[in-house]
């Protein structure tokens, strides 16, 4: 079974976004993964110091065949930093994986698909 880590930035750190709905809308993506045959997972992360931490323990996990990159944290310019660190620490901790990017929490299935 393919296997699929989504790293995306957390929507209870946003301000001014309803962060639960946000949350729930990722986990029916996620599900949605089971129904293609894809195990996957989810890691969210927040910019400060505990994000190298978290992706990395997610990232050494297990041998992840893709790891999708979202939105969130690619298209907010002020976290560029934050972007080009994950990238980077996907490199370097699963560098068997292909990385992918989806446009929204409703695509990761499809992002990931294009790389399995």
């Amino acid at each position: 079974m393919s296997s699929v880590l989504v790293v995306g930035y957390d929507p209870r750190a946003i301000p001014g976004v309803d962060g639960e709905a946000l949350r729930a809308a990722l986990d029916l993506e996620l599900a949605r993964f089971g129904e293609h045959g894809i195990d996957a997972a989810m890691t969210l992360v927040v910019f400060d110091e505990s994000a190298e931490s978290t992706l990395i323990t997610s990232l050494t996990e297990r041998p992840w065949d893709v790891v999708v990159v979202g939105g969130g944290i690619r298209k907010a310019e002020q976290l560029l930093p934050l972007f080009e660190r994950i990238v980077n620490l996907v490199r370097r901790h699963a560098p068997q994986a292909a990385i992918a990017f989806n446009t929204s929490g409703g695509d990761s299935v499809e992002a990931a698909q294009r790389w399995l």
